[in-house]
């Protein structure tokens, strides 16, 4: 399935292929905010198609990536098993629980607890 802007809990999302490319590099991430500007509000991004960088805090990448999303006024979910990783890093566990905490990037097991987060969320403007 290619990505697809969806209508979930009322809110458009882009849905990522899991199939699809790795986000690997700042571009890769910019090809995806591109993508949504086609009337998605949050970018659903499965884990598999993040590298160890990402979740390897100390390259910076998933911060450089997470900020690009704010700066577009985008949200960003993670979307799979991250439990590897997490079970790896503390500060990672530590970015996970802030995150969720917040509006901007969520990271989540799956797309029905993608739903039930933006059932509950605020409108994002």
């Amino acid at each position: 399935m290619p990505d697809v802007v969806q209508q979930r809990m009322g809110v458009p999302v882009l849905v990522c292929d899991p199939a699809g490319p790795p986000v690997a590099t700042e571009r890769d991430a910019l090809d995806l905010i591109s993508a949504a500007f086609l009337g998605a509000e949050v970018v659903a991004v499965p884990a598999s198609r993040l590298g160890d960088d990402f979740f390897s805090l100390g390259t910076r990448f998933a911060g450089e990536i997470m900020q690009k999303f704010v700066n577009y006024r985008l949200r960003l979910a993670v979307v799979g098993d991250i439990s590897r990783h997490l079970a790896a890093s503390a500060a990672l566990r530590a970015l996970v629980h802030e995150s969720n905490r917040a509006e901007h990037v969520w990271f989540v097991p799956d797309l029905d607890a993608l739903d039930a987060r933006l059932a509950g969320a605020q409108p994002h403007r």
